[in-house]
């Protein structure tokens, strides 16, 4: 089992880990330990270098199931000792605008009670979709103030990792229309805007709402039915 740095620290930027294993087929390296988040939830992955033996090795892209696909023909060999560096400015973009999504997510559900529907993400921008019967601009007016003032409140945000069964026994755990966690994961990560929002989430986040900065919604569409589409850029 491979340990999972990004769950317990998103501002780790570096760590060291050993070569566990590599396939020159896909260009994937597998490590004991790691830093580089997979990408999941809406969230992009993660991209950064890996330093071996005096070699410098770009990672492209991180696939779940702890594979780090490298540029280029040469890769490390197994048992090899490297440090990891991740791409530290899209990662803390990404932190941002993460969180931003859980705030709007929050205020969503508690002031108007509508379920996620589906999301996506970039560094400083993303999309969401919500159970909305009717989203007129007034609406959507007061859902950016709302979520302005709870960035402005300095929130701090909570990490916990929890026996499944403990998990599920708090209210309205899965915001997503759909729960997406399958039933052979034993422990299930929450993270807490403390104050306003608490949910299942594998993704990496800043400390504190006040690290968001100001959130925009840059644009609305209508996706048919009671499906509506929020588009949101952070500054």
């Amino acid at each position: 089992m491979t340990d999972l740095l990004y769950q317990t620290d998103s501002y780790l930027r570096d760590f060291t880990a050993t070569v566990t294993g590599v396939d020159p087929e896909t260009r994937a390296v597998y490590l004991d330990r790691t830093a580089f988040y997979p990408g999941g939830g809406g969230q992009p992955c993660d991209e950064g270098v890996l330093d071996a033996s005096g070699k410098t090795y770009r990672v492209k892209e991180c696939r779940k199931g702890n594979a780090h696909i490298i540029e280029g023909n040469e890769l490390p060999v197994v048992g090899e000792s490297l440090i990891g560096l991740i791409d530290w400015d899209r990662r803390y973009k990404l932190m941002r605008t993460h969180t931003a999504m859980h705030i709007l997510c929050g205020v969503v559900w508690r002031d108007y009670s509508a379920a996620v529907t589906g999301g996506n993400m970039e560094p400083l921008g993303g999309r969401m979709d919500f159970e909305f019967e009717r989203l007129p601009p007034e609406v959507i007016s007061e859902i950016e103030q709302k979520i302005n003032a709870e960035i402005a409140a300095a929130h701090d945000l909570r990490v916990r990792i929890l026996p499944r069964e403990e998990a599920f026994q708090i209210p309205d755990l899965i915001r997503t229309k759909i729960n997406l966690l399958p039933e052979g994961i034993n422990e299930i990560r929450t993270v807490e805007i403390v104050g306003l929002d608490l949910q299942a989430d594998g993704g990496t986040h800043v400390a504190n709402t006040r690290e968001v900065g100001r959130i925009r919604i840059t644009d609305y569409k209508s996706k048919g039915g009671i499906n509506k589409r929020l588009y949101v850029a952070i500054e």
